[in-house]
């Protein structure tokens, strides 16, 4: 008898046929008008990237369930932390800390953290990179003061948060790559106001993935259910 541990019910691998229910979810919510051609894109390359079961829940959380589409098998609720978005990443607990300083070096903050009102980081010749792709938030407004001298900060960001950068750039660049979200962000999700002064040095904010969603593996099955439709 083996004595390994029984994978959570989010653990299990995802079969072709779990994939495929979750993508006719997808299509019925497009035909529908409840999400967007972009985003139906965006979500049916990680359908088709997901590898377990607890990676396909969080891509139609927000969507209905359908009457022919029985929800996936995922038996008790698993016990392994989910992806959270939106609002729900405002939580009432302590903040993991309120600055990062890169002093002729480096520093990071990213994970799974928990982000106070207000966040100060500052580069001095050096570089600083903080992830809010898995963040959590002390209050539904944050500031991050983020002021680069003849350094760098590049700020990640996810697509369900909105933010706003007003920074100055003095020999130096400070600004938004990316653009707008790629979805509508829900009411209620964190605003992130981004301010600070980049002299001789850049402070940027740039919209990536999430790990969950990482789309590039998923597009030729996906081509290949848009051309059967």
């Amino acid at each position: 008898m083996s004595d390994s541990p029984i994978p959570e019910p989010s653990e299990i691998r995802a079969s072709d046929s779990d994939r495929d229910r979750v993508a006719s979810r997808l299509r019925d919510a497009l035909a529908e008008g409840r999400i967007s051609p972009d985003e139906h894109s965006e979500r049916l390359d990680a359908v088709y990237d997901s590898k377990t079961l607890g990676e396909l829940v969080p891509i139609t959380r927000d969507l209905p369930e359908s009457s022919d589409s029985p929800p996936l098998p995922m038996g008790r609720p698993f016990g392994s932390p989910r992806p959270v978005y939106g609002r729900e990443r405002i939580v009432d607990s302590a903040a993991d800390g309120h600055f990062s300083l890169a002093l002729m070096g480096g520093a990071e903050r990213s994970g799974t953290w928990t982000v106070p009102g207000t966040y100060h980081a500052l580069a001095v010749m050096g570089g600083i990179e903080i992830d809010l792709r898995e963040a959590r938030f002390t209050s539904r407004e944050t500031t991050v003061i983020a002021n680069a001298m003849m350094g760098g900060i590049e700020i990640v960001v996810p697509d369900d948060i909105e933010v706003r950068v007003n920074g100055v750039g003095v020999m130096g660049g400070y600004g938004v790559d990316g653009g707008a979200p790629s979805s509508v962000v829900e009411p209620g999700a964190p605003v992130v106001r981004v301010l600070g002064i980049a002299l001789m040095g850049g402070v940027e904010v740039v919209r990536k993935p999430r790990k969950h969603q990482k789309p590039a593996k998923g597009k030729k099955k996906r081509k290949e259910l848009e051309a059967d439709e």
